[in-house]
């Protein structure tokens, strides 16, 4: 699906979701997907993640910087975690440095059996007059598809990670 015309953006949508069944305790997920430093590694887009404003881990009103990158395009945004429950949920909304408002990615994990399932749900929050900027910043003029699939990516080296195998070397 490619990115809606800036006249009919809609926020009230996800803009992309996915999920996976993960052979591992909701707490050891929420461990990792709760640390932006840590799911850097794990990520399509974010290459490098900080905490910064003084936070040092997963709280509700804690603020992150990530550097992100795809192919020679580079650009960084802060995020502010929104909802941090563990074992359950991790929430955040992203803006430029500048204040403009991008996204909001939430993590939701429910149990099921001896493992639980991951459920990623990302929703724009791009306003219009900044679409162009940010397709010329990404490189990406379908973001709902970029999004899709890097959710995708992302899961699957996530899972591979908390169940204990190798990740890194995860053909997708």
């Amino acid at each position: 699906m490619a990115m809606k015309p800036r006249g009919n953006l809609t926020y009230s949508e996800p803009l992309a979701t996915g999920e996976i069944a993960v052979d591992a305790p909701a707490e050891m997920v929420y461990l990792l997907v709760s640390d932006p430093v840590a799911m850097a590694e794990c990520a399509e887009e974010l290459r490098k993640a900080r905490w910064i404003r003084g936070a040092s881990g997963p709280a509700v009103g804690n603020w992150f910087s990530g550097s992100n990158r795809n192919g020679w395009r580079r650009w960084v945004t802060h995020a502010e975690v929104t909802e941090a429950e563990p074992g359950r949920r991790f929430a955040y909304r992203v803006r430029t440095p500048f204040f403009v408002p991008i996204s909001r990615w939430e993590y939701e994990i429910t149990p099921e059996g001896e493992g639980c399932r991951v459920t990623v749900t990302n929703w724009l929050r791009v306003p219009p007059w900044f679409v162009p900027f940010a397709i010329f910043i990404t490189g990406q003029p379908d973001r709902a598809g970029t999004n899709r699939a890097n959710i995708a990516s992302t899961l699957q080296r996530m899972k591979a990670r908390v169940e204990g195998r190798e990740w890194r070397t995860l053909v997708l």
